[in-house]
């Protein structure tokens, strides 16, 4: 399970939200949450609002910027989101991702928690931080698995190489609905936050029964997130997996660059022996 931020996928989108089939030869994505728009590219890193935008366009396209009553579009002047609807509609510096720490952030903007971060990863701290004692009594939001099919590339030394073949795609449009009806009903930030951190635990378990690998890892700069790491690896293991989590390589940034020099050793052993 690779969980973070931005990650440059095989398919030339911005991957985060990856469900990876691995062996020592290469990997295999299986699943991944559906993809989003980034309006303004890199300047959604540090405004969730934007990020936030690019998902409800997906739900309600243009109409969206009527919805003057959502949090991220009261953000924006009028004439900007004139503009950010012309960059969503036309694909304009507006990148696609799938990444669930964005996801983080959309989410923080909706509940209009924080629109505007000053740092990486403030917003999803936030967001974790807002969470009540009661967290795991909290139901999860729902969300819907879909099958698609895809084709990705050979990679640098045959990682990353996959055949055409189905993959499942997590659609999060239920849990946006459902976060939006709960911001009109006036539920506290602390509930919804924990329905998200739930949702998100029982979607590592709903694909890895469809899996059917005991062993999950669970890496990435996502489960730096305490609460996340430690139900998720409850969950797994009551229902009979293998979880494996960081304890001596960090999950973000350190973690990846010890992953590469494993990966490089093992493609220079095998053109070297």
């Amino acid at each position: 399970v690779s969980w973070d931020v931005t990650g440059y996928g095989l398919d030339g989108t911005i991957w985060g939200g990856e469900f990876l089939l691995a062996d020592q030869s290469g990997f295999r994505r299986v699943a991944s949450f559906r993809k989003f728009r980034l309006p303004g590219g890199e300047r959604a890193i540090k405004e969730p609002r934007r990020t936030a935008l690019g998902i409800l366009f997906e739900i309600y396209g243009e109409r969206l910027f009527d919805l003057q009553e959502l949090a991220p579009v009261r953000q924006f002047s009028k004439s900007q989101q004139n503009v950010l609807c012309q960059m969503l509609a036309g694909g304009l510096h507006s990148p696609w991702t799938s990444s669930v720490g964005r996801l983080f952030d959309a989410i923080t903007s909706l509940i209009d928690l924080r629109q505007l971060v000053t740092f990486e990863g403030q917003a999803a701290m936030e967001l974790e931080f807002a969470l009540p004692e009661s967290a795991a009594e909290e139901i999860a939001l729902p969300f819907r698995l879909e099958i698609a099919h895809h084709s990705q590339k050979e990679g640098p030394s045959g990682w990353g190489t996959v055949t055409p073949d189905e993959l499942i795609v997590i659609d999060w449009e239920p849990l946006f609905l459902n976060i939006l009806d709960g911001v009109k009903a006036g539920k506290s930030i602390g509930s919804l936050s924990a329905a998200f951190h739930n949702l998100l635990v029982e979607i590592i378990l709903s694909i890895a029964r469809r899996i059917s690998q005991e062993r999950v890892v669970l890496s990435g700069g996502c489960f730096q997130n305490k609460y996340l790491s430690e139900r998720v690896i409850e969950r797994l293991r009551s229902e009979g997996f293998r979880p494996y989590w960081h304890q001596r390589v960090p999950p973000n940034d350190g973690g990846i660059a010890f992953g590469q020099i494993v990966a490089a050793a093992g493609a220079l052993g095998k053109s070297n022996p």
